[in-house]
């Protein structure tokens, strides 16, 4: 048997890099492709700034002359400023079922951290925690949401058995719809309405919704600075996100509220499950995969939650209460019945409070690893 490491530095080696998971996964009924397009857009120096002021490398494992394995390591130098840290991630960890094949990917971006000074591992995470983050760990009955892990199940032991310990965990809640907006979400209302320093703003078309984006993802800066790791995003990467959602985006799950000043100062993104879409256009959306993926949309009821944030100095306030009745109100109306939470990390109980008091339970768990290289 000959097992090698190869370095992606090569236009036709990045191809099968990006479509290796496609083969070495087929059998797995639960697998979620990504966008290709997107992945693309990723490993482009053009389309992403971050490449710029990161350390990467890209490894194909080659089993006998076959692909059977892909990693990528990262060093993110400005958030490793800013913390005081010589962390390294490794990202895009995929392989067959074959510990042989995953001991011999980490031991090389292991070295390679060592080799440029670093002394941690982290991972699976990429550029910034809008890249999916962790390995799932529970909940391998339900299909991944977009933007989340989709790895096999004997991934995380693979990386347990190689001397990975946990370093975070992020989970997922499932929640009932209602049958009705809950009473006390309309008493807060009733309250914040009365007050009149906050508005509610929803949408019926990307037209309207498009000059909000880049305010939205403004707060998003501020909200999220403190959580892990988190990279701010300039105008250029904000425009490069909004350029990347925008399209599959449904206007009406939308909901912004704004003070006195027109200032976005909350929102919330839900989108319509769409994964079993994804699949069947197998992560194509040209020629004709858009067409799966805007049936699954129209035909799923399930809502995901995609993205929230409320400026510190209005939290507490209510405004949650006010984006739930909007988005519940619009759920109800459009027939969805359950909601996904998407990722939340397990410190941030402030939204999982926000979860449980509407009945949601943790059905899904994510795992970020990290293991000392001194």
């Amino acid at each position: 048997m000959s097992l090698e490491i190869k370095i992606v530095d090569s236009k036709p080696l990045l191809r099968q890099y990006i479509y290796l998971c496609e083969t070495i996964y087929k059998k797995v009924s639960r697998w979620v492709p990504p966008f290709y397009q997107d992945e693309w857009d990723f490993h482009d120096p053009k389309k992403n700034r971050a490449l710029a002021h990161c350390d990467t490398i890209r490894a194909i494992a080659l089993k006998n002359g076959k692909p059977v394995g892909r990693i990528m390591g990262i060093i993110h130098h400005p958030y490793n400023q800013l913390h005081n840290e010589k962390t390294a991630r490794f990202f895009h960890f995929d392989c067959v079922q074959d510990e042989t094949v995953a001991h011999l990917l980490l031991r090389f971006i292991e070295d390679w951290a060592r080799e440029n000074g670093m002394d941690k591992l982290i991972g699976p995470f990429g550029f910034s925690d809008k890249d999916p983050q962790g390995l799932q760990v529970e909940g391998f009955s339900h299909l991944p949401v977009l933007a989340t892990p989709a790895n096999p199940s004997y991934l995380p032991t693979f990386l347990m058995n190689e001397g990975y310990t946990k370093e975070i965990d992020c989970v997922s809640y499932k929640m009932e719809i209602p049958a009705s907006v809950p009473a006390l979400y309309d008493k807060i209302n009733h309250r914040l309405e009365q007050k009149n320093n906050v508005r509610l703003v929803e949408f019926t078309s990307k037209k309207k919704l498009k000059p909000f984006i880049l305010p939205v993802l403004q707060l998003v800066n501020e909200a999220y600075a403190a959580l892990f790791g988190f990279s701010s995003m300039n105008e250029e990467e904000m425009k490069k996100l909004a350029d990347q959602y925008l399209p599959v985006l449904d206007p009406e799950f939308v909901k912004v509220i704004v003070n006195n000043s027109n200032k976005v100062i909350a929102f919330v993104v839900g989108m319509p499950d769409m994964s079993a879409g994804i699949q069947k256009a197998k992560g194509r959306l040209f020629p004709i995969g858009f067409i799966h993926v805007l049936l699954a949309m129209r035909q799923s009821k399930q809502l995901n939650l995609m993205l929230g944030a409320i400026a510190e100095n209005y939290r507490g306030n209510g405004l949650t209460a006010m984006l739930g009745k909007a988005l519940i109100t619009t759920a109800l109306r459009r027939g969805m019945k359950v909601m996904d939470s998407h990722l939340i990390l397990e410190t941030n109980q402030p939204m999982r409070g926000e979860c449980e008091k509407i009945g949601g339970q943790v059905y899904k768990r994510f795992r970020i690893f990290r293991k000392p290289l001194i």
